[in-house]
């Protein structure tokens, strides 16, 4: 069995790969260095009283400045993780504002030690680098971690109600990936919607006002693998207003044999003027069976009226496979998608 699928404790998912450790530690800095930070602009001056005082996050890992949010609140979903990565010039130009990319499984963006796996997509280095070069902006990276209830928050509500209980290939599909988990398909209940709202309600308003960002569709991005690709191509259809770019890593179409693109059929894409979307797959375990879905969304995708290498990208990997470790390695592809060029 590809390892990507393999039991592991918690509640049941639909799919599964290696996200969903945490850290087991988190080093907190002095008081002092706390208030350092915020005088010098790292750290938000001011925060609504339930959010949690942000932590340094610190290992031999990570690459520039890591806050972390722990138990970050909610009145829509389960508290969890936030982790707010800050861009090398945040510190020296508190005049400057900064685009902002959300992105899932947070925990496994910056530090090795947080994946099952023992491997991080390097989201930090990354961006280090690729600034440095003069390749991208500047942006503000958050971090969202997942939490037990994963696929029930990534698994888009109406792709899957759709398919759900009608005795179709796609809901066989479902109930085959279920069993497979070791949990009944009928029994599963969606998050997504609720999930959404928390990003778009609860962490965008609080990052905006707490953090020096650029709080406009142009410049808020959303990103993620696997089911993580599936909640961000969700987001941008369902949030267009708010979202005006999103890159699909490794999209787990295979979910209800492609639910997500009758989705797709029935609602429409994002106005192809205003939006920007990135697609990629490997060639290599879970990642072997997507290709076959994923023409059938880019045939989607040109008859909304995309262009191919301006407002949108497929990328194949050959030999790529479904872990961290590749999304590790194509990070400086969709980050130079999402933030080599301005969308205005």
């Amino acid at each position: 069995m590809d390892p990507t699928l393999a039991p592991r404790p918690g509640p049941p998912r639909l799919e599964s790969s290696p996200h969903n450790a945490m850290a087991s530690h988190s080093p907190v800095l002095p008081s002092l260095l706390i208030a350092l930070l915020a005088s010098t602009g790292l750290a938000p001056a001011a925060r609504a009283s339930s959010v949690p005082t942000p932590v340094p996050y610190h290992t031999p890992a990570i690459t520039g400045t890591v806050l972390r949010y722990p138990d970050f609140p909610s009145a829509k979903v389960a508290p969890r993780d936030v982790f707010v990565w800050l861009p090398p010039s945040y510190a020296t130009h508190p005049a400057r504002r900064y685009p902002v990319l959300y992105m899932h499984d947070g925990q496994c963006l910056f530090d090795p030690t947080a994946s099952l796996s023992h491997a991080e997509w390097g989201i930090d280095e990354s961006m280090t680098r690729l600034i440095a070069a003069g390749k991208v902006r500047e942006a503000i990276v958050v971090g969202i971690a997942n939490t037990g209830h994963r696929a029930e928050e990534y698994i888009p509500r109406k792709a899957l109600d759709r398919v759900l209980g009608t005795g179709s290939a796609a809901d066989h599909e479902l109930h085959r990936e279920a069993a497979m988990l070791g949990f009944r398909a009928d029994a599963f209940h969606s998050m997504s919607d609720a999930y959404l709202a928390f990003i778009v309600t609860e962490l965008k308003p609080f990052i905006d006002r707490t953090y020096r960002s650029l709080p406009d569709r142009s410049d808020t991005m959303v990103a993620g693998s696997s089911l993580g690709g599936l909640i961000s191509l969700y987001a941008i259809c369902e949030y267009p207003k708010v979202f005006g770019s999103a890159a699909c890593i490794s999209t787990h179409w295979t979910v209800g044999d492609g639910m997500m693109i009758g989705y797709l059929r029935r609602h429409g894409l994002p106005n192809p003027r205003t939006h920007r979307i990135y697609f990629d797959y490997g060639t290599r375990t879970l990642d072997r069976d997507y290709g076959k879905y994923q023409v059938r969304v880019d045939a989607l995708m040109r008859a909304a009226g995309y262009t191919d290498g301006l407002n949108w990208v497929t990328r194949e990997f050959p030999g790529a496979d479904h872990s961290e470790r590749s999304w590790h390695d194509r990070a400086p592809v969709y980050l130079d998608f999402l933030l080599g060029t301005p969308v205005r």
